[in-house]
């Protein structure tokens, strides 16, 4: 019964490190993510708090997206990346079809994605046992952005200037609706600039000097907030697969300034530009 075991969880190796041929391949030709997110790379990106205690859970496989230290040896998938894993990953795998009780993974908690600690090949041979939780303890890390399976490594430097646009602006807090997600690469960069902008200019009509947290409400409520809902409004946002109501907003800003320097033209209040803006989209 032992070497029928050991034959099935050789096999099961096998097959894994197949998998993960096709799905190198496939993400080749799709664009989808394939390498497992760095723990160490998201924390200093993304400035994170705790960990937190959060006990034992019953954990989605399909959550679990990234690892501590062994990001180079799984795909996103969790298959196996190199053949030198196969003697632990196979234990693994016998303990399973001998219903031997294994330990709880343990796994850092980011948004609604989970990092391996300790335990990648248990979740690696659950993923290709086609099991859809596992037994995990979590420790849960605060951050101020939100993390979903999809993302992709490429996506952490827009998040790290989205963490560093709410720690200049805490607009999270004052306006804890809001909801400002970008695609454009320095696009919180230029944010920041409006608001410096919209705060020189506040303090000029009201004759005093304004405070950085009244300028980023302000520009919240008489800026940002009525462009968006024009844009909501237009329902133009699905001419644009991929993009969010934060790009429109910004090439709306482009757009208006470009009138401003190139044809002299006033400055337009915020609706007027995202109205005029949409003119111009629809022709």
């Amino acid at each position: 019964m032992s070497r029928k075991t050991d034959e099935r969880a050789a096999l099961d190796f096998e097959q894994a490190r197949f998998k993960a041929f096709l799905s190198r391949l496939a993400a080749f030709f799709s664009g989808r993510p394939l390498r497992l997110l760095s723990y160490e790379e998201v924390r200093e990106k993304l400035h994170l708090g705790g960990p937190i205690y959060r006990g034992v859970q019953e954990v989605p496989l399909e959550k679990i997206v990234g690892s501590l230290n062994r990001y180079h040896q799984f795909d996103r998938a969790f298959l196996p990346l190199d053949d030198s894993l196969a003697e632990r990953w196979q234990r693994v795998a016998h303990a399973f079809y001998k219903e031997i009780s294994l330990p709880p993974v343990v796994l850092y908690k980011v948004g609604e994605v989970y990092f391996v600690v300790d335990g990648h090949h248990r979740v690696s041979v659950a993923r290709q046992q086609g099991q859809k939780f596992i037994e995990a303890e979590v420790r849960e890390c605060q951050t101020r952005v939100n993390i979903t399976p999809d993302l992709k490594p490429e996506d952490l430097e827009i998040l790290h200037e989205k963490v560093h646009f709410l720690e200049r602006t805490n607009l999270d807090r004052l306006r804890p609706e809001a909801r400002i997600r970008l695609t454009i690469p320095d696009g919180f960069s230029r944010m920041l600039e409006h608001i410096a902008v919209h705060r020189y200019f506040m303090g000029i009509d009201l004759g005093r000097p304004v405070s950085e947290e009244e300028a980023v409400t302000h520009w919240y409520d008489t800026v940002y907030l009525p462009v968006v809902e024009i844009i909501r409004e237009s329902g133009i946002l699905s001419e644009f697969p991929g993009r969010t109501e934060g790009d429109l907003y910004l090439w709306v800003m482009d757009h208006q300034r470009y009138l401003v320097e190139v044809f002299g033209k006033p400055l337009q209040p915020p609706e007027e530009a995202a109205r005029n803006f949409l003119q111009e989209v629809e022709k």
